[in-house]
């Protein structure tokens, strides 16, 4: 039995996030500066990659997927000499790309127990 979240997996949904997440950080009306933008770039991928790996089996494989993003978007955010908008951009297609790839690897965790409204197993 697969848990579905609005009728879609978990994984997708969180990936999808974390590209939005990345993405508005890029805009100045939202007021970050490029340090803290970097700084929220980052623990939400690592959020994202912690949830996805509970949600999903085999949760090695996301967990390894998860660190290489949370990793390249810590570089990106404060070791590669990118811009505000360039790293931003970097996360949204690192998020992009290892949720094609982890996607292609691992199945949704078996549903337990009850979930709230919207999520169905």
């Amino acid at each position: 039995m697969q848990v579905k979240i609005f009728g879609h997996e978990p994984a997708v949904i969180l990936y999808v996030i974390n590209a939005a997440v990345a993405f508005l950080v890029t805009i100045p009306a939202v007021g970050l500066t490029e340090e803290s933008s970097g700084w929220v770039m980052t623990i939400a991928s690592g959020v994202v990659a912690l949830i996805v790996a509970v949600l999903t089996r085999p949760w090695v494989v996301s967990a390894l997927t998860g660190a290489l993003s949370t990793v390249l978007a810590g570089l990106a955010s404060f070791g590669l000499p990118l811009t505000e908008q360039q790293s931003g951009a970097f996360v949204l297609l690192v998020s992009a790309v290892l949720g094609l790839l982890l996607r292609a690897n691992v199945s949704p965790a078996p549903a337990t127990s009850s979930y709230p409204p919207g999520i169905h197993a």
